[in-house]
């Protein structure tokens, strides 16, 4: 900062200098967007005065028009747009306009970088749109009064240069005015055609006058004379307000740019207006891409006006948090202008307005999903895991909700439905069945879902953590329950044929199972015969009450863990690794290969399921020795000294393996499939 009091000089920080560098080099692809930009600017100040004149009537002193002026100036090369807005002070100019503090350009900068820098559709998701005016002028001064009462002006200069001045100004007025110092090759905006069209274009539905300075030309002759007057160039009337019938499609996009400064354009949007106990207007949109502070608590929320003067820029009591992507306005004719957030919380109008709202947004999204089912996929790949909360907290929702979720599944690459799911299903299927898991890689080949696979059933992937929570809300779907693969309550319909052969191979398991369960107390509850297996050995499920070794995995690391509630560990009988060690329990009882076989399959299920072994390095050695023995039964390769080929013999959690101690699995001692 200088030491002249009368004029500071700051430094930007060292994001507005690249945010600059981005914006005037390779950002916009139109620079007459930057019109639009400072226009809706000029609005929101507008808005933000209207608003607290509520209750500050006084800030209305000196000027009560709420207007927009545009003031092309040939002979200067200026471009000035003025607002009768709020202002702003000293303070606010250095803030807002030379730091990060409101514009977000740090996590912007990022995003581009990951995009690239063209794409200009991210410039809408960070409210950095008053730096657009570099894309035409090389330098901008920015005259600021706030409202109030003996208010001191202040004039803000830059050239884009690293630096920006501040210093006291006269301004008869509260409001700001942005004087745009041109480029030699911009010039064309200071076209009283061009401006206006442009206006008519992008601003037309804005809900305050804009007024462009004109010269008119009267008389002939010596008589002739050029008066300049201001003239109204848009409709300055609420979109939202006018019929459906009177707005175009493109109106519609642009006003939905207007209100979120977002580039892209919206995937669908509904108008409504509701007549009766309660008289309120909406216009919703759903946006295309998620805002980088989509899961931010405090941005969400729709514009809430009464009467069409704005009360909060976003009112997170219009809708549930699980439609928080949801960006538009509700306008009511019945709440009162100086509503308080406390009021919204308790008041039956607002509870009324949010479930016709949330209704009206559910109605959207049905009738995108049914139209066009590409853009819904792009929805859903954008907004599935937020609309999925909805499950887990609203159950009066809960059978709308059904029809909109999408999973992906065994069936196929891509994403289906549950309605195209139970439209699928096998006869004599009674379930909709899932697993769940961090990845469909981590899924796919699950050993839970072996016996689903050999009666054809398709299985659903659910791979978001909301999925644990959101399929106990939703439960079932068209009257069929939705059962987890990994849940020990799993019961597949069994023929008589199926029973008895079930009963053949559970005989004789009772010792085997008793010494598992022995070696395993600390860790299973119970040790049983499998339904669900047929290639693997064993597995291990969920009992009642219990969650997903993912989901507690995602609570542990997030420091919400909660004690772990045992697993039910299921054997399959037919498989020769269990075979193998039922005859080795026979001939040995209390064998200590017993108990080193029985904890490395118990392993080798934790990992099935998605969780860590306790003691890696102790699994590791056992495979190493396995692995061993595989090689020193080679086709060719003599037994190494020392082996003893009766019995699967692993060296202890202390032993290494050696060529002495190799152990000879021999014929018998079938490795793990899994």
């Amino acid at each position: 900062m200088s030491i002249d009091p009368q004029r500071e000089t700051h430094k930007f920080q060292a994001e507005i200098n690249q945010l600059l560098n981005l914006v005037i080099n390779s950002l916009y692809s139109h620079k007459e967007i930057f019109l639009r930009e400072l226009v809706s600017n000029a609005s929101d100040a507008l808005d933000k005065l209207r608003f607290r004149s509520v209750t500050e009537p006084e800030l209305l002193e000196g000027a009560s028009e709420l207007e927009i002026h545009l003031i092309p100036d040939s002979e200067k090369g200026t471009l000035t747009l003025e607002d009768t807005g709020i202002g702003m002070t000293h303070d606010e100019l250095v803030k807002n306009l030379g730091t990060i503090a409101h514009s977000g350009s740090r996590e912007f900068l990022e995003l581009a970088a990951q995009r690239g820098q063209k794409d200009v559709n991210l410039i809408g998701q960070f409210g950095v749109g008053f730096y657009s005016a570099y894309l035409v002028a090389d330098r901008v001064e920015v005259v600021s009064r706030a409202a109030g009462k003996d208010a001191q002006a202040w004039r803000w200069t830059s050239d884009a240069k690293g630096t920006f001045t501040v210093e006291p100004a006269e301004r008869a007025t509260r409001g700001t005015s942005v004087i745009l110092h041109m480029k030699e090759d911009q010039k064309e905006f200071l076209d009283e055609w061009r401006l206006r069209s442009l206006v008519t274009q992008y601003s037309d539905y804005v809900n305050h006058p804009i007024k462009l300075q004109v010269k008119k030309t009267t008389g002939e002759g010596d008589e002739k004379k050029t008066e300049t007057k201001l003239e109204v160039v848009n409709k300055a009337s609420a979109l939202w307000q006018r019929p459906r019938s009177e707005v175009t499609d493109e109106q519609y996009r642009e006003f939905y740019k207007h209100l979120t400064h977002d580039w892209d354009q919206p995937l669908a949007w509904t108008h409504f207006r509701t007549e009766g106990n309660q008289v309120f207007t909406g216009l919703l949109f759903l946006p295309k891409n998620p805002p980088f502070d989509l899961n931010t608590p405090t941005q969400r929320g729709v514009r809430l006006f009464v009467k069409r003067v704005l009360i909060m820029d976003r009112c997170e009591e219009m809708l549930p948090q699980w439609l928080r992507f949801v960006r538009g306005v509700v306008d009511s004719d019945d709440l009162p202008l100086n509503v308080s957030r406390e009021m919204l919380q308790d008041s039956a109008v607002v509870q009324a307005i949010r479930k016709h709202v949330t209704k009206k947004t559910l109605d959207m999204l049905e009738k995108l999903a049914k139209d066009k089912p590409e853009d819904y996929r792009t929805f859903w790949k954008s907004f599935g895991t937020v609309l999925k909360e909805g499950l887990a907290v609203d159950t009066e929702y809960r059978e709308k909700l059904g029809t909109l979720m999408r999973y992906e599944s065994s069936r196929e690459e891509g994403v289906t439905s549950l309605a195209d799911y139970v439209s699928r299903m096998k006869e004599g299927q009674e379930a909709i069945y899932y697993v769940f898991g961090e990845t469909r890689k981590a899924v796919v080949d699950s050993p839970h879902l072996e016996a689903l696979k050999k009666r054809g059933y398709e299985v659903l992937y659910m791979t978001d953590p909301v999925d644990e929570w959101a399929s106990q809300g939703l439960r079932e779907f068209q009257d069929k329950p939705l059962v987890s693969a990994m849940h020990a309550d799993l019961k597949l319909k069994e023929t008589e044929e199926e029973k008895r052969e079930k009963e053949e191979r559970a005989k004789g398991l009772g010792p085997l199972a008793e010494r598992m369960k022995e070696v395993l107390k600390e860790h299973v509850r119970e040790v049983r015969v499998s339904d669900r297996l047929t290639d693997s050995p064993c597995c291990l499920v969920v009992p009642e009450g219990g969650s997903h070794a993912f989901m507690e995995r995602l609570l542990r690391e997030r420091g919400r863990g909660l004690p772990r509630v045992k697993r039910i560990l299921e054997v399959n009988p037919a498989h020769p690794i269990i075979e193998h060690l039922r005859a080795l329990q026979e001939r040995e009882p209390g064998s200590a290969q017993m108990t080193e076989w029985v904890e490395m399959l118990y392993d080798q299920a934790l990992l099935t399921e998605g969780s860590s072994v306790e003691d890696p390095n102790r699994f590791a050695r056992r495979m190493t020795a396995l692995m061993t023995q595989v090689a020193a039964q080679a086709p060719g390769k003599p037994t190494p000294a020392g082996a003893v080929a009766s019995g699967p013999e692993v060296p202890t959690s202390d032993a290494q393996p050696t060529e002495g101690s190799a152990v000879a699995a021999g014929p018998e001692t079938p490795l793990p499939r899994n």
